[in-house]
């Protein structure tokens, strides 16, 4: 597709086999997620469906959902972020609803939908290691290869004293579960492939006793550091599990091909798509076939 589309607190350039979301830096107003992340690259592969609907105060908002597994930082959210925090929310003006929805149809018309099921792998990169944050009862760290958490004085439970700071590696863990600082009982959790780590009974049921676990509180382990963590450390667990086979692409239907064609040119004959625009696009539409 190769065009630009600018939101109030992203811009999506669309290319031919991804969205690269760029972030707004600098603007108060703009999550303060959104500016860890900075910029990310969304393969289409890793798309499930996109949306258009109206939004808040004469705005549209254009709305893709990833494939489950496809995003280490969405499958640790876990449907926990507020609205206003999901990356994949693109907020424009409401004038701008038709060029929403062209462009919806266009990523309709590639994406491998629902019947593909979850991706195999990660497709869309994390925040790169080392990360840390400081948690209500300690510190985390994640190096790549370890995660690592050492008790604070004040807040860390007995138990997890009498245990002692821990470190473990990658190769143990199967995954992470992350319970928002927003919620009453927020934590981050360490989940191991045998169940606990070193193969070890049951674990504590309350995240504050766990030596595999940090607890949040208020001003502790924040959204914008505590998630990125979570998905770095989520995304290596994964890595370093067998892989999956792939899901084979779909084949390209000749009716939906026909269908952007005509949308095109309604946009077009509205003045909203140059006559350049239009042959190339028309061009590219005629290529897939």
């Amino acid at each position: 597709m190769g065009d630009v589309l600018a939101g109030i607190h992203a811009t999506w350039e669309f290319e031919p086999d991804s969205v690269l979301i760029r972030f707004t830096r600098g603007n108060r107003s703009t999550p303060k997620l959104f500016q860890v992340l900075d910029e990310r690259r969304i393969p289409l592969e890793a798309l499930e469906s996109v949306t258009v609907y109206p939004g808040k105060r004469g705005t549209v908002v254009l709305h893709a959902v990833p494939r489950a597994g496809a995003d280490p930082l969405m499958d640790a959210a876990a449907g926990q972020l507020k609205e206003a925090a999901d990356p994949y929310r693109l907020v424009l003006p409401a004038e701008r609803g038709t060029l929403a929805e062209y462009y919806a149809d266009e990523l309709r018309a590639v994406l491998p939908g629902p019947a593909a099921g979850p991706a195999a792998r990660c497709l869309v990169p994390s925040v790169g290691a080392p990360l840390r944050f400081k948690a209500y009862d300690g510190k985390a760290v994640f190096d790549g290869e370890k995660v690592s958490f050492r008790w604070s004085w004040t807040g860390a439970s007995s138990a997890k004293w009498k245990a002692g700071d821990q470190s473990y590696t990658v190769s143990e863990l199967a995954g992470v579960e992350w319970r928002s600082p927003e919620a009453l009982d927020g934590h981050l959790r360490l989940l191991f492939r045998g169940g606990a780590p070193g193969g070890a009974g049951e674990r504590p049921a309350q995240a504050d006793q766990d030596p595999a676990a940090v607890v949040f509180g208020l001003g502790y382990g924040p959204v914008h550091e505590s998630l990125p963590f979570a998905a770095a450390v989520l995304e290596a667990a994964r890595e370093a599990a067998p892989a999956l086979p792939a899901a084979a692409a779909p084949p390209r239907d000749p009716a939906g091909v026909a269908e952007r064609i005509r949308h095109l040119g309604e946009l077009h004959s509205a003045g909203l798509v140059t006559d350049e625009e239009f042959r190339n696009k028309k061009a590219e539409l005629l290529a897939e076939l």
